[in-house]
């Protein structure tokens, strides 16, 4: 057995002309500006090319929100000084926000290696973690390039050490505690080996060829391809990306697709792709240790492997770690159903979500013992966004609940809920306000450091039910200048009762069109979410009440018009400009008896119950059982 593993060893080459990696930091890092400039000054583009910034951000909703939400594949060529050869670099960019780990966690399997930027004032940061201890599980080597050192509070020596830190607190071995260090200031496309980087990133491209491995592979060993992405072509349908990992692979080519469950089904390899720059460039065959992708292949799934029919061998599948929050996803049931959206029926919301199982790998989809509604369980609030967004603006209708946190069991029957790592940085002046807020969310002090320049950085393990609805609250407290940072910590014993919302909702009491007049009685009660000349129903929540309670108000009473002058006086009627909210927003605005409707349009919050007198009844009963 020992001679056989010798054996398969010894028939294993090195391909020099190429490398694969995956660069990866936490959120605003600097990320997909760097790959901006290795594509630039790799000479990818025509000298007269016009290319956004930002370009490996492509999807709509990445340009909007400026965080990179989908890992995307890239690669350039370098000539190689040392060898002489023309070399390949096949570039995955991947997300830093926390919510989209399962992007990072698939993508690990495809590279050799990795970059690691940190930034020079921040330092490793709560996705830093998380990123650099899957790609050490990988046994993966990293470059770590300390990025922003124009910043003015950037401290290049002191970032070092901690990133140094942390590599041994997350078990790297020697050889990987022993990087190379580069640094950078990727807006600007410079790069070098001290604080002070030179006019380019040439020493970035020399780190990367000498220190990141070459891919040990055996082109003569049977097929094997783990599909670790899928995309769409306009022409050719769905495209199957991943890295083949060992023998050839030639276009019309025979294929084994073995599923997740064993099950083997033919398949053909219809039209073969490997990457050039931001393109795709259709080739007649690939040897093993290429990213490449295959397109043709309607029914494949992320984590089955494509392999060779006479030898059917699956590849590990690919692991990521579970589901934190959950939302209950349901067919819209408001009076306005069916006005706005494309798609509003059960079965064709059934096969969106479960057609998003393909594609996002973190997210769980489960039926009710309602056919209208179904479970969608992700990785936090914004993973769960996302896709609310997404399928809002592709023309689906519908409603969600409140986000809720998942539980599990312990061996004894205990019951335990998740709980984050929160990092914040804030102003010396709101810290008190924050501090007090975490503590009422059963939140636990840390760690807390002046940071320099009147800002305070605090950490706090907070359950995740704490930090529903909280960012919002966080932004206002600190007048938009707080920054929160947040990932998953572990599983631990309830922390006990956490206050919800403070303030109660206005609610629509009769259906119609809103009116100034009514609106500014409506107005001394609270915070408005309308404005004048906006059809609502009954049961719709149409602001935010001053105090506690629930509250019932007419929106659309008109004032009795007895003269010309009336009249002008309810033209003058002046309103404060309603809170207008994010979906986000909207998301975390929630209560439990409350409901989010979604449109192509709009997105309405709404009573569960939307009869006034129902509603009622259904509370009084609740308070009765509550204090008997």
């Amino acid at each position: 057995m020992c001679l056989s593993f010798e054996l398969k060893r010894e028939l294993m080459i090195e391909r020099k002309d190429l490398r694969n990696i995956a660069i990866i930091a936490h959120v605003d890092h600097g990320k997909t500006t760097l790959v901006d400039g290795l594509l630039r000054q790799s000479h990818t583009f025509r000298e007269n090319q016009q290319v956004a910034e930002r370009v490996m951000d492509s999807n709509d909703l990445e340009r909007e929100r400026g965080i990179t939400i989908l890992a995307k594949n890239t690669a350039i060529t370098l000539d190689d000084p040392v060898s002489k050869q023309t070399v390949k670099i096949n570039i995955v960019d991947t997300p830093g926000h926390a919510d989209f780990g399962g992007e990072v966690e698939r993508v690990m399997n495809m590279v050799d290696g990795v970059l690691l930027l940190v930034d020079a004032a921040e330092g490793p940061m709560p996705q830093t973690r998380f990123v650099l201890k899957k790609a050490l599980e990988m046994g993966h080597k990293a470059i770590v390039v300390i990025n922003k050192v124009d910043r003015k509070d950037a401290e290049p020596s002191r970032v070092l050490n901690e990133t140094f830190d942390l590599f041994i607190e997350l078990g790297a071995s020697e050889d990987q505690a022993d990087f190379p260090v580069i640094y950078a200031q990727a807006t600007a496309g410079r790069a070098g080996t001290s604080p002070e980087p030179g006019p380019d990133l040439q020493p970035l491209f020399d780190a990367i060829l000498k220190h990141i491995p070459a891919p040990k592979v055996d082109p003569n060993a049977p097929l094997q391809m783990l599909v670790t992405t899928l995309g769409y072509d306009d022409y050719r349908g769905v495209t199957a990306v991943g890295r083949l990992f060992s023998g050839k692979i030639k276009a019309g080519q025979k294929l084994a697709r073995i599923k997740m469950d064993g099950t083997i089904l033919p398949e053909t390899a219809r039209y073969l792709y490997t990457f050039k720059g931001l393109n795709k460039v259709e080739v007649g065959e690939i040897e093993a240790g290429d990213v490449i992708s295959l397109a043709g292949l309607e029914e494949i799934s992320i984590g089955e492997t494509l392999a060779d029919p006479a030898n059917p061998v699956a590849l590990p599948t690919i692991k990521v770690e579970e589901p934190t929050v959950r939302m209950t996803f349901g067919v819209n049931t408001s009076p306005f159903t069916g006005r706005e959206g494309k798609w509003s029926t059960s079965r064709k919301l059934r096969e969106r979500l479960y057609d998003e199982l393909r594609t996002n790998v973190a997210l769980r989809v489960e039926d009710t013992e309602s056919a209208e509604n179904f479970l969608v369980s992700g990785r936090g609030e914004l993973h769960l966004g996302i896709l609310i967004e997404t399928m809002r603006r592709e023309g689906y209708e519908f409603q969600v609940s409140r986000p809720e946190v998942i539980y599990h069991k312990a061996e004894d029957g205990a019951l335990l809920e998740p709980f984050e790592e929160v990092h914040i940085e804030t102003s010396n002046e709101t810290v008190g306000a924050v501090v007090e807020m975490l503590g009422a969310r059963r939140g636990k002090m840390m760690d807390m450091q002046d940071s320099g320049q009147g800002m305070t950085r605090i950490v706090y393990i907070v359950p995740t039910r704490g930090l529903l609805g909280f960012r919002y609250q966080f932004l206002t407290s600190t007048r938009g200048a707080g920054i929160m940072h947040t990932i998953f910590h572990g599983y631990d014993e309830l922390a006990g009762p956490i206050a919800s919302r403070n303030n109660g909702s206005l609610v629509a009491w009769e259906a119609g069109t809103t009116t100034a007049y009514a609106l500014k009685s409506a107005e001394e009660r609270g915070i408005l979410f309308i404005g004048p000349g906006v059809d609502v129903y009954e049961g719709m929540v149409v602001g935010e009440n001053a105090r506690g309670q629930d509250i019932s108000v007419n929106v659309c009473k008109k004032k009795h018009l007895t003269n010309v002058r009336a009249a002008r006086g309810d033209m003058e009627i002046r309103l404060t400009p309603p809170r207008q909210m994010s979906l986000d927003e909207a998301i975390e605005y929630l209560a439990d008896d409350e409901l989010l409707e979604i449109t192509p349009e709009n997105f309405r919050i709404r009573k569960r119950i939307l009869d006034t007198e129902e509603r009622g009844k259904q509370t009084k009963k609740v308070k009765e059982q509550f204090e008997a």
